[in-house]
């Protein structure tokens, strides 16, 4: 592979933990790219020229990179560097038959292994703010923290969570002569208290009595979100979500949001699904960023704005919802536009003027149109009746991969 750089993962043995052939391409190098630490780990008689990351890293790229094409070029990281890395910055930026990687073992492998916890048992949690999602009892989660005070703030989540007995481990310097580990239960954690630079954190999630697990299958209870009534209901959301059909690493459009209740699910489904959420209300949108953050999904994109012209600009979805303002003019005909081939578009209605648009939608698009009606249990003085929802008019429909041609006469 003729790359344009070299990505050498470093453990915390450091230098001498270095397999012969990654010592030699560190000899071989022009230019050695890394962190002050690692950079410091390399013998002083090798010659290469030392850059430390430009700030911001990957906004600073490109001109490193440019002032020294042609030349032999070594990026330093810890570990697999494809593991929350420096190595996926760089595909990302140069194309993946640009760029090397010669790994070292992980620190996530280096976890699971100080912990005795077989891969299949361990979630890796690479942002410590989507622990939400990740909550269950006896679920085991491995959290790459950002700083020294990231288990703080998940002790917090935790016992806010109603996960206090949680057993918290701080592996730190893993790999290296002065490696450490340091236990505690989440609600014992002090406030403010300091880990080492270094380290992972283990998570034995432990349930107390006030614990709400959620999971991940659509349909949350109503009540999970922050709202001013403005909310697809439990049920109606839960058969959105089953026509929207979220697959990893899709975008959905929630399109008149509201609570954003539809984009959150579609993003719980999977960590790599992302959702941009449409909402004019300011009040609205402030909730959405709220419900979003509480519920373990905080890289929800918002756009305030009216649909359809809010819509401008943004990259093509693979799956729309429509909550609201389905009757603005020419706005199911955009959607049904940037979708993807293969993608879908859902919309609710619930008056008869917005049910009109559906049923003309479904004569030019196809799809299905189905009337949903629910009941709910209620008290009648000292009995119990079924109490009617008001009815909703649901149209779903699938773009097809290839449009079909027109006949000729």
């Amino acid at each position: 592979m003729n790359a344009r750089v070299v990505v050498v993962g470093i453990g915390g043995d450091g230098w001498a933990g270095l397999d012969e052939a990654r010592r030699r391409t560190v000899r071989e190098a022009d230019v050695l790219l890394g962190g002050e630490r690692h950079l410091a780990l390399v013998p002083g008689d090798v010659a290469a020229e030392r850059v430390p990351w430009p700030r911001p890293l990957r906004a600073g790229f490109p001109e490193v990179l440019e002032r020294f094409r042609g030349r032999s070029i070594v990026a330093l990281a810890s570990g697999d560097p494809l593991v929350a890395g420096v190595a996926t910055t760089l595909i990302d930026l140069l194309g993946a038959e640009a760029v090397e990687v010669l790994p070292a073992v992980s620190s996530v492998a280096l976890g699971r292994a100080r912990m005795r916890w077989p891969a299949a048992t361990v979630a890796v949690v690479r942002d410590h703010r989507v622990l939400a999602r990740e909550l269950a009892p006896g679920r085991r989660l491995l959290v790459l923290s950002a700083d020294r005070y990231t288990p703080s703030e998940v002790a917090s989540m935790l016992t806010g969570a109603g996960f206090g007995g949680s057993a918290l481990t701080v592996l730190s310097d893993l790999g290296s002569p002065s490696e450490a580990r340091t236990s505690c239960r989440a609600r014992d954690w002090e406030p403010g208290r300091e880990a080492p630079a270094l380290h992972v954190l283990a998570v034995e999630c432990v349930a107390g009595a006030s614990a709400r697990p959620l999971g991940l299958a659509p349909g949350l209870p109503d009540d999970a979100f922050e709202n001013d009534g403005q909310l697809t209901r439990r049920d109606l959301r839960a058969s959105a979500l089953s026509r929207l059909a979220p697959s990893a690493g899709e975008l959905l459009w929630d399109v008149g949001a509201g609570a954003g209740s539809v984009g959150i699910e579609w993003m719980r489904v999977h960590p790599s699904c992302r959702t941009i959420a449409v909402e004019a209300d300011p009040e609205r949108a402030s909730r959405i960023e709220r419900n979003a953050r509480t519920l373990g999904v905080p890289s929800l994109e918002l756009v305030h704005g009216w649909a359809p012209q809010a819509l401008d600009g943004l990259p093509d979805p693979d799956a729309v919802f429509v909550g609201g303002g389905s009757t603005a003019s020419g706005l199911l005909r955009q959607c049904w536009d940037a979708v993807r081939p293969g993608g879908r578009l859902v919309a609710h209605a619930v008056t008869l003027e917005t049910e009109r648009v559906l049923v003309d939608a479904r004569a030019e698009f196809g799809g299905e149109l189905t009337r949903l009606q629910g009941e709910r249990a209620d008290s009648i003085g000292r009995f119990t009746g079924w109490a009617p929802a008001r009815a909703v008019v649901q149209w779903a429909a699938v773009k097809p991969f290839s449009e079909p041609m027109e006949e000729t006469s």
